[in-house]
């Protein structure tokens, strides 16, 4: 709450963890750079006159003598009315900053009310635990979630002074019951819009609108609320904040806080040799080791003929292992559920031979555990009797764990401010501490460990999202109208594309126009996904008992809840015996494969029309709407380990259609006879460079490569020309694909050097190998893409700089 206070004479506990771990010689090699984030000193500021005696008392009785400087400069801009975005970095305080307006008021004021938005539920009751410690008796929190019973629903809507919940609580609970919260938002003061640099891409877009409805519902019982929010150290803070709330928003961005010295590893785990686990292995070999690598051995060669490298997971749960049985608090960041479960597995199958106490103290924290579930580790994690922690994102947020000494993030997160946020979760109870980046086998992953400069010489991006989008804004307009007629006043609110699409809506029969405004025609209400992704969530069950282990979400229940797939739940596996698609079930049975599943998906792209388009000599660079048809064909089973294919299975799932935004560029014949890429070596060239694209765009554009996807074509019927497509994976677009056209040079330019710079021959998973290929990545030429990049480039820019550093 405060932010770290670190000792004068506190040791550099983050040294001593680097060399013990990297002891080895085998793993020293896998280093690529390590980066000394200096330790720096705080600076304070007076409690300001208006902070209620009460809770400066009660926070000075918990060790927070002074408030840091920009807490108490956030704090004065939401004392006086002024809407405001505190970021800084992670462990700095930034709750303290809004809680101190928030909780005097609330002191002050018995009719006033707030309000606090967390992406997550283990931030929300994280910060409900802190705000209770407090023992404030005129402060009555409580969070409002999907875990809440109807009995405390009742008793937070008449009695809570200060409600935690979340956008999809607040989207589906609160504003379509406007009438019930009537009492809470009249006397609504502030709006707390935590960790809001999360919000981007359509799930931000869709929390941009929820928060429209808000400030538009909050108007019709008379309150106009300060809008506070917290964010990790961004880029241009104030405008991404701007656009979310659509308010005029204060910046305060200069962080105060102390904090310890870090080491930031960046780590590329080796090729794997001749050396094989046990056939039975499905995790990593025992600590601090990664089997008898030798000098003299051979790589191992996979798909294709191309060289495998260890996988990440794996090479995190040797590290894991190792920090364990030293004792080192670490948290592991995973980009999956099932990531999570195979490197706690691992690590705890491993440990299991150095002590059978480590290996209990060794866990997975993913989202789709139960509630009782989640608070129990999230409880063992802060009291230290847990010593490892795979998690997703889930803890990425500011969950408040302090004496963890190490985090390892595995693969690149999509942002540089998710990969400080990881990396911050180390070092929080000021000591110093060690953050490691362990490359996926990934052409971004690969770009980024060999070109530091990328990761520690740049600014943190700036936050992408498009309120705008038609697919976005028209259904929240369907909500807005649910709740309270629209009016010609609410156009203003919801943006300069309102007018035209409530237009629409009427003209399809979702609204009808009367002279007091624009009413919603049904009696249900709209029906609308806030996290994008479209259908009721698919329910993973037990067959044999009836069990509900989880859920996934529609859009990727075709790719990862197949019949056949590999999931994995509490450490235990099961396949999937059937996705029945019409009541939204998987069924599930235990079994123990020693390989994973990765689905194989077809691709076609139409063009709807074009935007925007440059034009240079035979290059075309073009902006615009597309149709994208895919349709999930197969999966394959690779070994865990190696991710060596051994075996595919043919699938029977139904086709599935995307209207979107694409960014692609066109070459004619004569520039591919320039490139010297004869007719038969096209489709190639051009598919490994799209799938180089892929990789490399999240560099430029805050996104994911599983975000996006692409489709390439030696002759395209809409285009006449052997095209290059990358597309947003979302309905209406996410504004990746526009950052790539804004971004074209610098974006391609990164392609091909992450290609050029690879050490393989003829292509692997670091360069132009996809982890998502429908085409099971064939056919694929990285000599011509690299002189196709490079041919293009010198029609995009002439003067050819050795290299862009992304903005």
């Amino acid at each position: 709450m405060g932010g770290t206070v670190v000792p004068e004479d506190a040791p550099d506990r983050g040294a001593v963890i680097l060399d013990r771990l990297f002891a080895d010689a085998r793993r020293r090699r896998c280093v690529t750079h390590v980066e000394h984030v200096p330790a720096r000193i705080g600076t304070r500021l007076p409690w300001p006159v208006w902070a209620d005696p009460v809770l400066v008392s009660r926070l000075r009785a918990v060790g927070i003598d002074e408030p840091w400087t920009h807490q108490v400069h956030a704090a004065e801009h939401a004392h006086g009315g002024r809407s405001v975005v505190l970021a800084t970095g992670t462990a700095s305080g930034k709750s303290l900053g809004y809680l101190m307006p928030v909780l005097s008021v609330l002191l002050a004021q018995a009719s006033a009310r707030a309000l606090y938005l967390a992406p997550t539920k283990a931030l929300a009751h994280d910060q409900l635990r802190a705000v209770r410690a407090l023992n404030l008796t005129g402060v009555r929190a409580a969070t409002y979630d999907g875990d809440t019973s109807a009995s405390e629903r009742d008793w937070v809507r008449a009695h809570a002074t200060f409600v935690l919940t979340n956008p999809d609580m607040l989207h589906h609970g609160v504003l379509p019951s406007h009438r019930r919260w009537a009492a809470f938002l009249r006397g609504l003061r502030y709006v707390v819009v935590d960790e809001c640099h999360g919000y981007r891409g359509v799930f931000g877009s869709h929390v941009a609108h929820v928060l429209r409805r808000l400030r538009r519902v909050a108007a019709r019982y008379g309150s106009t609320p300060v809008f506070v929010l917290a964010s990790a150290t961004v880029s241009d803070p104030g405008r991404s904040a701007g656009r979310l709330t659509g308010l005029d928003v204060e910046v305060v961005d200069d962080d105060a806080s102390p904090r310890g010295a870090t080491r930031f590893v960046l780590y590329e785990p080796p090729l794997v040799t001749s050396w094989r686990p046990p056939a039975s292995a499905v995790v990593a070999p025992t600590p601090g080791g990664m089997g008898p690598e030798g000098h003299g051995e051979s790589p191992i060669h996979g798909h294709n003929g191309a060289p495998v490298r260890r996988s990440a997971t794996a090479e995190a749960s040797d590290l894991l292992a190792d920090l364990v049985t030293d004792g080192v608090r670490t948290l592991v960041f995973v980009r999956s559920r099932r990531a999570a479960e195979v490197v706690a597995q691992s690590a705890r199958r491993a440990l299991s031979d150095v002590s059978r106490d480590l290996a209990d103290r060794v866990a997975a924290y993913r989202a789709g555990y139960l509630p009782e579930e989640r608070r129990a580790l999230e409880a063992d994690l802060r009291s230290g009797r847990l010593l490892g922690v795979a998690a997703t994102n889930a803890l990425e947020l500011g969950v408040d764990v302090t004496g963890l000494d190490a985090a390892i993030i595995t693969g690149y997160p999509g942002t540089l401010a998710s990969l400080w946020q990881q990396a911050g979760r180390a070092g929080r109870n000021g000591q110093g501490a060690v953050a490691v980046l362990v490359a996926r086998d990934d052409p971004l992953d690969t770009y980024l460990v060999h070109h530091q400069e990328a990761v520690f010489g740049r600014p943190v991006e700036a936050t992408v999202l498009d309120p705008d989008n038609p697919y976005v804004l028209g259904p929240h307009l369907e909500c807005a109208a649910a709740e309270l007629p629209l009016t010609e006043a609410d156009f203003d609110l919801f943006g300069p594309a309102a007018r035209t699409t409530v237009d629409d809506l009427v003209r399809r029969g979702r609204l009808r126009r009367r002279p007091a405004g624009w009413y919603w025609t049904h009696r249900y209400r709209p029906d609308v996904d806030i996290r994008g992704v479209g259908g009721a969530p698919v329910r993973i069950v037990e067959a044999s008992t009836g069990r509900l282990l989880g859920t996934v979400d529609a859009a990727t229940s075709h790719s990862t809840v197949h019949r056949g797939a590999v999931y994995l739940h509490q450490g235990s596996f099961y396949v999937v015996i059937e996705l029945d698609l019409d009541v939204a079930v998987a069924f599930v049975e235990a079994d123990t494969p020693d390989w994973t599943t990765w689905a194989r998906e077809l691709t076609d792209i139409k063009v709807l029309d074009v935007a925007r388009s440059r034009t240079v000599g035979e290059v075309e660079l073009q902006l615009g709407t597309v149709e994208v048809s895919s349709q999930v064909v197969a999966y394959q089973r690779r070994q865990i380990v190696t991710g060596r294919v051994v075996g595919e299975e043919p699938l029977d799932l139904p086709p599935r259609h995307l209207r979107t935004r694409a960014v692609w560029y066109t070459v004619t014949d004569g520039l591919l006879a320039e490139a010297e890429i004869d007719e038969d070596d096209v489709p190639g060239a051009v598919h490994a460079a799209e799938h180089a694209a892929i990789g490399i765009l999240p560099l430029f554009a805050t996104c994911d490569r599983w975000d996006i996807g692409g489709v390439s074509t030696a002759l395209h019927p809409d285009t006449g020309r052997t095209t290059v497509f990358v597309y947003d994976g979302h309905p209406g677009g996410a504004g990746f694909a526009e950052r790539g056209f804004l971004r074209g040079e610098p974006w391609l330019r990164a392609t091909r050097d992450v290609i050029a710079a690879c050490e393989c021959t003829a292509g692997c998973p670091s360069c132009v190998q996809s982890p998502k290929c429908g085409n099971g990545n064939e056919p694929l030429d990285k000599p011509a893409a690299r002189r196709l990049l490079e041919t293009v480039l010198r029609r995009l820019d002439p003067a050819g700089p050795g290299r862009d550093t992304p903005s």
